[in-house]
């Protein structure tokens, strides 16, 4: 073992600590560096689980890629899907492709006595991934779509239920107008609930069969409004749009769920920059408390750098101690920091203790991100930035005379 370690080390864990000012410098590096664990922990692991909750709940409740007519424009009302071009087996065969679903949406409205709703109608096929819409369901189920015929029965989110005085098994009146400007009447049962905490998508959306958006929108059997494309990771959206764009044909046209929704993703890229302002503030805290320490440590031991230089070591040497030294005196802060810090997500996380008001934050609950490789990163960069930090205070130790300080008290 180097001498610089070996001695760092003895003096580290001396039990002469205990009884001298090095006991209270040494508390005061430790929880500084554990409070710094602490937070920066907290504001990373919230901060990316809230940007990917935000993106999933976006993404899963209608696609993270839509493939769209270019004649319906902006239009909530669905232009039939154009056929030449569209290669649907070169996107079921892209690797990052979980799944497809064809839908055709129209806008109408949903009345009673209580009062009515503007609503978007999506009529989803047979191909609707149930599974996937469970997580948004609060109460009952999603309806039973088959190609064949009508069915009369539609989830609607909680907002519009609360609205209108619904619950599972009311039946409601919606109204449709056709482009001839003749009004449709349809009865429908409402057999789910569902919540997404997006306020754009729980104001207007109501699930129900495609066929009667076929027939308000004049579409023959077998045509369809668009498809939600769903990947294996959210992230992957920019990477696989312009390759789908590709097979879509010249007719239709690509849309991501960041593009459909740009209020949500401005609000999300602001995480980033608080996220860095956290950071670059807990690191300057904890820098300026090991360097608080480092220094005093050096104070507190002029006699022992005396002796050292008298013995015939040189100011990098005796420089190369203190530095392990005030780190060494780190790593329990450093354990102590993780071991709070994941222990309080992994509650959050299995108990959802701390809740949010969905109408300015898109969720309910404060989301984490327990990825392992957030506490590595966070605890082996204030490591190596502190060691940096350390060595131009650590010069001191240049100026300390062996003379002087061995009569030093």
């Amino acid at each position: 073992m180097k001498f610089p370690l070996y001695f760092s080390k003895k003096i580290a864990f001396s039990k002469d600590n205990k009884n001298n000012l090095s006991r209270i410098i040494i508390f005061i590096g430790r929880l500084s560096v554990a409070l710094g664990i602490i937070v920066s922990l907290i504001t990373v692991s919230v901060g990316y689980g809230s940007k990917e909750a935000i993106k999933l709940r976006m993404a899963d409740f209608s696609g993270h890629i839509n493939v769209k007519s270019k004649r319906s424009n902006s239009s909530y009302d669905s232009s039939v899907l154009d056929k030449v071009g569209l290669n649907l087996q070169k996107i079921k065969e892209n690797p990052d492709v979980a799944g497809i679903q064809s839908y055709a949406s129209v806008t109408g409205i949903l009345r009673n006595e209580h009062n009515f709703a503007g609503i978007i109608y999506k009529g989803v096929g047979k191909d609707f991934d149930h599974e996937r819409f469970k997580k948004f369901l609060i109460e009952g189920k999603t309806p039973e779509v088959t190609e064949k015929g009508f069915n009369n029965t539609i989830t609607i989110s909680e907002k519009i239920a609360n609205d209108l005085h619904l619950k599972v098994k009311d039946s409601i009146v919606a109204v449709f107008s056709r482009q001839n400007q003749n009004l449709i009447y349809r009865k429908f049962e409402v057999v789910g609930i569902y919540k997404t905490d997006i306020k754009m998508i729980d104001d207007q959306f109501v699930i129900g069969g495609i066929n009667h958006a076929r027939k308000i929108l004049d579409m023959k059997d077998g045509e369809i409004g668009g498809l939600d494309i769903f990947l294996k990771n959210v992230n992957d959206i920019d990477k696989d749009a312009p390759k789908i764009e590709n097979v879509v044909g010249i007719k239709n046209y690509v849309e991501k769920a960041t593009e459909k929704y740009p209020q949500i993703v401005d609000w999300i890229n602001i995480f980033d920059n608080n996220i860095a302002v956290i950071i670059v503030i807990m690191l300057f805290v904890v820098i300026i408390n090991i360097i608080m320490v480092l220094l005093i440590l050096i104070i507190e031991r002029t006699n022992s750098i005396g002796l050292l230089k008298t013995l015939g070591a040189h100011n990098g040497q005796i420089r190369t101690i203190f530095i392990n030294y005030t780190l060494l005196i780190m790593i329990p802060g450093l354990i102590l920091g993780n071991v709070i810090g994941l222990g309080f997500l992994i509650l959050q996380k299995v108990f959802g203790i701390i809740k949010l008001n969905p109408e300015n934050y898109y969720i309910s609950v404060v989301p984490v991100d327990l990825n392992p490789l957030i506490p590595i990163i966070i605890s082996g960069g204030i490591l190596l930035i502190s060691a940096f930090a350390l060595i131009f205070p650590s010069y001191l130790i240049s100026k300390i005379s062996p003379v002087k300080s061995i009569k030093y008290n």
